[in-house]
């Protein structure tokens, strides 16, 4: 195989979406292969490359056999489903596992792209019928693209050069990489370079970029894959501090704005400087370029947050609506490669980091860390009982439900001891030592030990339905039943055969 062949062969590799299944019964995650003739879905592991079903991101045979599927499964809304990019699988399918298992909504933002419909497929469809449309009304005199919009003029582009790198304009259009290209950006994902010189075969993965050289020509840039950034030489003069390594190998954005020389003509231009996460390359963009808006996805900005992002700090925001109007959560921060603001979706212990902050504004805590939640069994409490409980008061709440749905009452106090909430059968402020502590109140004991518990005693122990509130013992409808469902079984029990005498 030439290196031509090759390329060719790891660029159509890059256009290809594999089909992930999240199977909620089973709570596993698969690659779909197909269905069978029962309308049960055909599933093969993710690793498996030889029997994966691919398909083209830019074919029309994927809505076919999606809507095709959706129609023969049994059960369509077991499964959840997500067209996801082959070079990407290995990144996106375990956070799409770890947001079943720990769902949070900077998971679901994370993956929200990714899911496909049959609402989603439908309109992917129409969106890719309507240019074709277009084009064919338009057959006769071909519209022009609009060269005032691009940094790159497409008619300056040597597309026989490209050729000594095993591309063409063609696969550029086809992983839609041409348009941000000439705009002046790179190209999205990363291309296989390969070319034969004489004697030498030069092959590599990189990113692709055009760029004027001295002399107003457009010639084709390759950023190429590093194994990491480079931070301890200089970059255009700036030297790395220790804090500046760290939030570029964290984030992938240093945080703040620093004087980066043009060697070319000396001056000094302020600057923000990111990692390029695809090939490790650092990037720089002026710092007089970056635009902060007054609001981000319908969260309003404030005067010192927009500072920040000015600074090129990061901004957590809550609460923002996504475009498929879930909210979700997440730092906002210029990224000098996007070349724009960028999400950073905090990981597991952030998370959790920033789920218990936010629970303590919103929760009183004791002075010794034992926080009282805003509702007990369903019962929304006042902020005037979370206060008491705070101040060590006795409140009383009627209509507490136990496991199976029953209510029950209960006063309740903190217990410092136990580092919790104690329920108990009188007011323990009146005779503390008097007072036993059980969960709920006397009154129902029998009724949470049965519903809740799962115990039982003789009195109960063939009730199968839930107790009533303090009900310690069965109803006379419920022993009637009782008693006629034992007769029934006693009749249906077969007589034992005496045998026949000799």
């Amino acid at each position: 195989m030439d290196v031509n062949t090759a390329s060719q062969s790891t660029t159509d590799e890059q256009m290809m979406d594999i089909l992930l299944v999240l199977d909620k019964e089973k709570k596993t995650i698969s690659a779909v292969k197909g269905v069978d003739e029962n309308g049960e879905l055909q599933t093969v592991p993710p690793e498996n490359n030889s029997e994966l079903l691919k398909f083209d991101r830019h074919g029309d045979f994927f809505s076919n056999f999606f809507s095709n599927m959706m129609n023969q499964l049994k059960n369509p809304t077991r499964f959840n489903f997500f067209k996801i990019p082959k070079l990407e699988l290995p990144k996106i399918e375990p956070i799409i596992r770890d947001n079943f298992n720990n769902p949070t909504p900077e998971n679901e933002a994370s993956i929200e792209r990714y899911r496909v419909t049959p609402e989603t497929v439908k309109q992917e469809a129409q969106t890719q019928q309507q240019p074709a449309k277009e084009a064919g009304a338009t057959a006769q005199a071909p519209q022009q693209p609009d060269k005032s919009k691009y940094v790159i003029n497409p008619d300056k582009v040597d597309w026989e050069a490209l050729k000594n790198f095993g591309l063409s304009k063609e696969q550029l259009e086809k992983a839609k990489a041409l348009e941000p290209m000439l705009r002046g950006y790179k190209s999205p994902g990363a291309f296989t370079i390969a070319g034969n010189y004489n004697s030498a075969i030069m092959k590599l993965d990189a990113r692709l970029s055009f760029r004027h050289d001295k002399d107003g020509n457009v010639v084709l840039a390759i950023h190429g894959i590093r194994q990491k950034p480079e931070l301890e030489r200089p970059f255009f003069g700036h030297e790395f501090s220790k804090e500046d390594k760290a939030n570029l190998l964290e984030t992938g954005n240093m945080g703040r704005i620093v004087n980066l020389k043009n060697y070319i003509t000396g001056e000094m231009i302020p600057s923000f400087v990111s990692v390029d996460k695809v090939t490790n390359e650092l990037v720089s963009m002026r710092a007089s370029s970056v635009q902060i808006p007054d609001e981000i996805k319908g969260v309003k900005l404030n005067k010192e947050q927009q500072q920040a992002l000015r600074e090129g700090k990061g901004v957590f925001l809550e609460n923002m609506i996504s475009n498929r109007k879930n909210p979700f959560s997440a730092t906002v921060q210029v990224n000098a490669d996007k070349k724009s603001l960028e999400f950073i979706y905090p990981n597991a212990k952030q998370s959790q980091e920033q789920g218990q902050k936010q629970t303590q504004q919103n929760s009183l805590v004791t002075s010794d860390g034992v926080t009282i939640p805003k509702s007990i069994s369903g019962i929304e409490l006042s902020r005037q009982q979370q206060q008491d409980l705070v101040n060590d008061k006795t409140i009383f709440v009627a209509g507490l439900k136990d496991k199976r749905g029953v209510e029950y009452d209960a006063y309740i106090q903190v217990n410092h001891d136990k580092k919790k909430l104690g329920f108990y059968s009188d007011n323990p402020s009146f005779d503390r030592s008097a007072v036993k502590e059980i969960t709920p109140a006397s009154k129902n004991r029998t009724q949470v030990a049965v519903n809740s518990e799962g115990k039982t005693n003789e009195a109960t122990k063939k009730v199968k339905e839930p107790l009533k509130k303090g009900q310690d013992k069965p109803t006379e409808k419920q022993k009637t039943k009782q008693d006629k469902k034992e007769k029934q079984e006693q009749t249906d029990k077969p007589k034992q055969s005496r045998g026949r005498k000799r």
